[in-house]
C-alpha cells in the first residue's frame, strides 16, 4: 500500500478533558463509541458501529503490540498501553489506551476501551520504539511516496 506522505503529518490532538470511548464485541467489532471517539477518529458514529476496531489502526503500530494487547485480554482479562491510531483522513493522533472486558452473569460479553491524550515526550518516546519493533520484527513498513 502506498500513501502520499503529507497525508500522515497532520496530527489530531487529543484535549487534556476529554476521554475517548468505545465498546467492541469478542472479536474486535465496534459496538459503541462517544461523540468524542467519533470526532477525534474524523469518522461518523455509524460509520464505526459494526466495522471492526482496526479501522483505526495507524500503520505506524507494530503488529506485536497488538499480538501482546490480546494476549494480556485474554490472560489478564486487561492491557494498557500507547497508541497511535489513524483517522479517515489519514491524519493520526495518539492516546493512552485502558482496555478491558465487561462481564454479564460472570461471562466475558464484550472489551471497553477508554483512551486518553499522551504528552509529547510520550509520544515521541513510542514513536521511535513502534519504528525500532518494526525495523526489528521486519513489519511491512508503509511505503511513501512524494508528490
Amino acid at each position: 500500500m502506498e500513501y502520499n506522505q503529507s497525508e500522515f503529518l497532520i496530527e489530531t490532538v487529543v484535549p487534556q478533558n476529554e476521554l475517548i470511548i468505545s465498546r467492541t464485541d469478542l472479536k474486535g467489532a465496534i459496538t459503541y463509541v462517544n461523540d468524542t471517539f467519533a470526532d477525534i477518529s474524523g469518522y461518523e458514529i455509524d460509520e464505526l458501529i459494526g466495522h471492526s476496531h482496526n479501522i483505526i489502526r495507524h500503520p505506524d503500530m507494530p503488529k506485536r503490540v497488538f499480538k501482546e494487547l490480546w494476549e494480556k485480554l485474554q490472560k489478564y482479562g486487561k492491557w494498557e498501553g500507547v497508541v497511535k491510531n489513524l483517522r479517515k483522513d489519514k491524519g493520526f493522533y495518539w492516546v493512552y489506551a485502558n482496555i478491558s472486558g465487561v462481564y454479564k452473569d460472570e461471562k466475558l460479553v464484550e472489551y471497553k476501551s477508554i483512551r486518553t491524550p499522551v504528552d509529547y515526550e510520550t509520544k515521541l518516546k513510542y514513536q521511535k520504539l513502534y519504528d525500532e519493533y518494526r525495523n526489528i520484527d521486519k513489519d511491512s513498513i508503509r511505503r511513501v511516496i512524494y508528490s
